[in-house]
């Protein structure tokens, strides 16, 4: 691929989609009942189409796997451009909604709503949204507060220590929610280990929708993010408002973010690992990185799904466990390599 161009070309535009259905094509057929790949196809564009099918298969791919799989690639869709968003603005390479303690802010929003049982009477699902996507804000906020407070650099260093801690903090404050919620301890517990076993075609077009608005604006942002990639300075000289841009891309972000996390629960590491992978294939150009993040994590995402279905079948892994696993390894090498770097 040519990395020189600001915009992925057509041809490499199409490839992502033709990868990216090929994958969501095997993770619907690859499952407890194993359905073969030309019935899958032919069910889903049955689906599509709104053409009538018959058989077993059908019922099992359209009204089981289908809108998971689908909730799956627009979640790894979501985090991994999320991710990459926040590692332009910041210039940090290890800048993620699970390392920055964002998503687990998002998730103390959820298990608030969820505890407390806060919803909207026309909406009941939307009282958890709210609450992750306000929570996700104030923490990302709150993080970058203190870190600029203890070190105007921003340096690496002091952004993910101060993540951790604030995970830490979350962590303790979801345990005493827990504690005296003990009726819903079972339904929390599995939701903060992230899982999209129940996703549907609802939680989709949720999805969707958020993702089409916070990642349009995140895609139009590009050029932006190619200045702040070089300096804060170097932006405000080529007419970037730095303040308002920082601004609408911190709040993308976090509406992102908050919105997985209220449906899938926690999925650490996608934004951290898929980006740093596209990176080496499309290089820094965020007019190119963004939109291969974005197909990069989705495909991602549903093969770790893919993993904690048939890994230990007939039981199910979590997703965030599978990911967290390969992003921890990840994590390690980045900041290795980082830490290296900066002698």
């Amino acid at each position: 691929m040519n990395r020189k161009t600001g915009k992925i070309r057509f041809y490499e535009f199409l490839i992502f989609i033709l990868i990216s259905f090929a994958v969501i094509c095997l993770c619907v057929s690859v499952g407890s009942v194993a359905i073969p790949l030309k019935d899958t196809v032919r069910a889903i564009f049955s689906a599509i189409t709104g053409a009538k099918e018959e058989g077993l298969a059908y019922p099992i791919i359209v009204s089981r796997r289908l809108p998971r799989v689908i909730c799956v690639a627009l979640t790894g869709a979501s985090l991994s451009l999320a991710g990459a968003a926040m590692q332009g603005l910041l210039k940090n390479p290890l800048a993620d909604g699970s390392t920055l303690g964002v998503s687990s802010g998002a998730s103390l929003g959820a298990v608030i709503a969820i505890a407390f049982g806060i919803s909207f009477p026309s909406l009941p699902f939307a009282g958890t949204m709210v609450m992750a996507v306000v929570f996700a804000f104030l923490s990302l906020l709150l993080i970058l507060g203190l870190a600029y407070k203890l070190d105007c650099s921003f340096s690496t260093n002091t952004i993910v220590l101060i993540g951790v801690i604030f995970s830490m903090f979350v962590s303790s404050a979801m345990s005493i929610i827990i504690t005296f919620s003990a009726d819903k301890l079972q339904s929390i517990t599995f939701w903060t280990m992230g899982s999209l076993q129940n996703a549907s075609y609802k939680n989709s077009l949720i999805l969707l929708g958020a993702f089409i608005v916070c990642g349009g604006i995140l895609f139009s942002r590009a050029r932006e993010l190619n200045a702040f990639a070089i300096g804060e300075d170097n932006a405000r000289h080529i007419g970037v408002n730095v303040r308002r841009t920082k601004l609408v891309i911190l709040i993308s972000v976090s509406v992102l973010i908050g919105v997985c996390v209220s449906i899938g629960g926690t999925i650490g590491f996608v934004g951290l690992v898929t980006p740093h992978m596209v990176r080496m294939l499309v290089g820094p150009n965020h007019g190119r990185l963004l939109p291969a993040s974005a197909f990069g994590g989705a495909v991602f995402l549903c093969l770790a799904d893919l993993v904690a279905r048939i890994l230990l079948n007939p039981l199910e892994l979590p997703i965030g466990v599978v990911t967290s696993i390969v992003g921890a390894v990840v994590f390690i090498f980045i900041f290795y390599r980082s830490r290296k770097g900066g002698r």
